[in-house]
């Protein structure tokens, strides 16, 4: 993604920010604002260490050598991440980036994985040796349970996409090796790259809500606008010469997006579902490819939002046979420590770290869930009468 950004839009002056969905969890009162200054300042002193930067430049990546070119490898290397501004309010961190996209949205990832961890360690912290090793040994039984339920799918295809909102990052890694261990070649990998690299395995994932709700930002007229989700797709095709071709189609309504869409995009390999009804989206997926004389049982369909087992179980016994059928694990699989500590304070929350303005105009998201929509009320009408998005069935947020 930031190689396609580098490419295509280098200069445009964004601003992302922290929104804490789960208002409940009152962040700024369970973490020291002194150390979450201390993490955020050493992430930006970090850079590419040689080996990483070997690992990208080689490595073999959906089957492409060298996905990575020399000029944004060059500037990778030399990126440090820009400045933040961080306050408290209400119970809560306002916290913000600023600058140019492609150093902008680097900052989502880490921002996120530390006030998470942060959040386990405030939680964690009266804690004795034992109570720890015991809370601990729950968890893993936990997730060994899951485990050894999806290990009985057959043809199961399942990654870890759970780096965002994870418990921790050593936790991450030992439920990527016990996903190693338990499902064996029906683990696909993780989106994780420091991960991947060190265990061996696949860096896997697709492309993200960011890339339309900024070139969407950007356009002056409504034409503009509907027709941006659209040319974020050809220059991403443009950028990996027809490889990682994965339709992300919910920011502005899946319905609609898939109905204006140009034929060219019926020959991709895929779509990902991640939010609103899943079931509904694949059948929505699904009657479209028909419609456009594709066939359904050659498309894959990767489900990513909210997983657990139950809904992973469901969805492949519903689809398998009718599509190729994927999973992108992500919350519960990484940071599945709920009812194990009193007042469920472990529980995983819904935290994102979004892009809230392009070139001082506001982004917008509506989403197959209303709940998961952002932006100024004027310019999410605006968008639902320019995408013609209708009715929508509001679903809890789970993480």
């Amino acid at each position: 993604m930031c190689q396609s950004v580098f490419r295509n839009k280098p200069d445009t002056p964004v601003t992302f920010s922290l929104i804490n969905r789960s208002s409940k969890v009152r962040l700024a009162e369970l973490i020291d604002e002194g150390e979450l200054r201390e993490q955020l300042d050493h992430v930006r002193s970090l850079s590419l260490s040689r080996g990483e930067s070997t690992w990208l430049r080689g490595n073999t990546f959906y089957g492409k050598r060298q996905m990575f070119r020399p000029d944004f490898m060059a500037w990778f290397e030399a990126l440090r991440l820009p400045a933040y501004h961080l306050e408290k309010r209400d119970g809560q961190y306002e916290l913000t980036f600023e600058g140019r996209w492609p150093e902008v949205m680097m900052w989502e990832i880490p921002a996120l994985a530390v006030l998470m961890e942060l959040r386990s360690r405030a939680v964690l912290k009266g804690m004795g040796k034992f109570e720890l090793q015991v809370l601990y040994a729950r968890a893993m039984t936990r997730l060994w349970e899951k485990i050894e339920r999806l290990r009985r799918i057959d043809g199961l295809r399942i990654a870890d996409f759970g780096t965002r909102r994870r418990h921790s990052f050593l936790w991450q890694d030992w439920c990527v090796q016990a996903m190693q261990e338990g499902l064996g070649a029906k683990f696909t990998g993780t989106s994780n790259c420091r991960i991947a690299m060190k265990r061996d395995i696949e860096a896997i994932g697709t492309n993200a809500h960011e890339l339309p709700m900024v070139y969407s930002a950007l356009a002056d007229s409504d034409a503009e606008l509907a027709a941006a989700p659209y040319q974020v797709l050809a220059d991403w095709h443009e950028e990996h010469d027809g490889n990682l071709r994965i339709i992300l189609p919910d920011t502005y309504g899946t319905e609609g997006f898939l109905r204006n869409a140009p034929d060219w995009l019926a020959s991709w390999t895929g779509i990902r579902i991640d939010s609103g009804d899943p079931a509904k989206g694949a059948e929505t997926a699904i009657r479209w490819w028909a419609e456009r004389g594709e066939d359904p049982a050659k498309k894959l369909v990767i489900f990513s939002d909210g997983l657990d087992v139950e809904q992973i179980e469901s969805l492949y016994a519903r689809f398998n046979g009718r599509v190729k059928v994927s999973f992108g694990w992500g919350t519960l699989l990484t940071n599945d420590f709920r009812g194990l500590v009193p007042d469920d304070a472990l529980a995983p929350f819904s935290l994102v770290c979004k892009a809230v303005s392009a070139n001082g105009r506001p982004t917008v998201k509506l989403s197959d869930n209303p709940n998961k929509a952002m932006g100024p009320a004027d310019q999410i009408a605006r968008y639902k009468r320019v995408f013609g998005v209708g009715e929508q069935a509001a679903l809890e947020v789970r993480v």
